[in-house]
């Protein structure tokens, strides 16, 4: 994969009360990446940038809200978040990635 596109797939770390349970539990990190982003590519991405095996990606599509303001409606934008799932005994510290 070219390492341009690397730094295009994975947006940033996504942080909620769910991701850091989840986080806990069954060793997933949560990530919003690009709308256009497959799985083999966030695969790839994050095991060339946090030097970890990944076993599993889920990923899902966040519909944008529709919010009312005073000029009428308008529509947030719909995003991409994928569940990483680590192998056995490997995580990923976000102070110390290159």
């Amino acid at each position: 994969m070219n390492q341009e596109r690397v730094f295009q797939v994975l947006v940033g770390p996504h942080v909620s009360e769910k991701a850091a349970i989840v986080a806990d539990d069954n060793n997933q990190y949560v990530f919003k990446v690009a709308v256009d982003a497959t799985k083999t590519e966030i695969k790839k991405s994050v095991e060339q940038l946090f030097k970890v095996t990944v076993t599993d990606v889920n990923t899902l599509k966040v519909k944008g809200k529709v919010k009312r303001n005073r000029y009428g409606f308008s529509t947030k934008p719909t995003w991409k978040k994928a569940y990483v799932t680590l192998g056995p005994g490997q995580d990923i510290d976000f102070a110390s990635a290159e």
